[in-house]
């Protein structure tokens, strides 16, 4: 069904990004979750600090994340354990309630959705740090969302390329497409990965790249240099007077 106006948001659904996207980055927490990873490494590979920390630089690149490539390799592990170990020890305090940011979200009537690799007990707790109801959003997808096959009685199908599916991978993407019910043309990507950003365009998403450091990104249509950027950068989304009561989801 066509919009009964030009004026209207080119955006009928926004996909955020959950760390380093909706709270700063700065703030610290990044360097904790590496540390963990690492040590979780260390105790899972039985190998020293040192070792582990290279193997966590190589997993990222080789799988796009320790977990991946540890289930790869054969290592009898659980995604809960892992991500009760390095999400568990997080010092979540350093994330303080933003009111900004929560004015920020209920200002868009359209569809949010989060999209995050992180599990959905982090999600739930780095929301409540800061002082967002999950139920702003219509839909979390988080990586029990993106990999139920690794919380079934049959785990992995012998057919199956990836153990684990996680951003920037197409397959994440297509099944967030999917789950939304929108026509990617009419969504926003908001991500503070310039690999998910590049991921995400080539199936159609509109995109926004966010962080300070944030210079040029062929692949992002947005800049921002901060989340409380949205507005200023992509005011399109806030054109929302006269939408057809009948806008159809692809």
């Amino acid at each position: 069904m066509e919009l009964i106006s030009s004026q209207n948001s080119p955006f009928e659904c926004i996909l955020f990004d959950l760390d380093d996207t909706l709270y700063d980055g700065e703030i610290g927490i990044h360097g904790f979750l590496k540390k963990n990873i690492e040590d979780f490494l260390s105790i899972k590979c039985k190998v020293s600090p040192e070792k582990a920390f290279s193997l966590r630089s190589e997993f990222f690149c080789s799988h796009g994340s320790s977990l991946a490539a540890l289930l790869a390799l054969g290592y009898d592990i659980h995604p809960d354990e892992y991500h009760s170990y390095v999400h568990g020890k997080l010092p979540y305090e350093l994330i303080q309630p933003d009111t900004s940011l929560l004015h920020l979200l209920r200002s868009i009537h359209q569809t949010k959705i989060l999209f995050t690799n992180s599990d959905r007990e982090h999600a739930k707790k780095a929301l409540m740090r800061l002082g967002i109801d999950e139920n702003i959003f219509e839909r979390i997808i988080c990586f029990e969302t993106l990999n139920p096959h690794l919380f079934s009685e049959d785990p992995l199908s012998p057919n199956m390329d990836q153990i684990v599916v996680l951003k920037p991978s197409p397959s994440a993407f297509h099944a967030a497409i999917r789950i939304s019910g929108y026509d990617p043309h009419r969504m926003l990507f908001v991500d503070d990965s310039e690999k998910n950003v590049v991921a995400g365009k080539s199936l159609g998403l509109n995109t926004a790249l966010v962080g300070k450091k944030v210079m040029k990104c062929e692949d992002a249509d947005y800049l921002l240099e901060g989340i409380m950027n949205l507005r200023e950068e992509v005011p399109e989304i806030w054109k929302m007077n006269n939408w057809s009561t009948t806008s159809v989801r692809a």
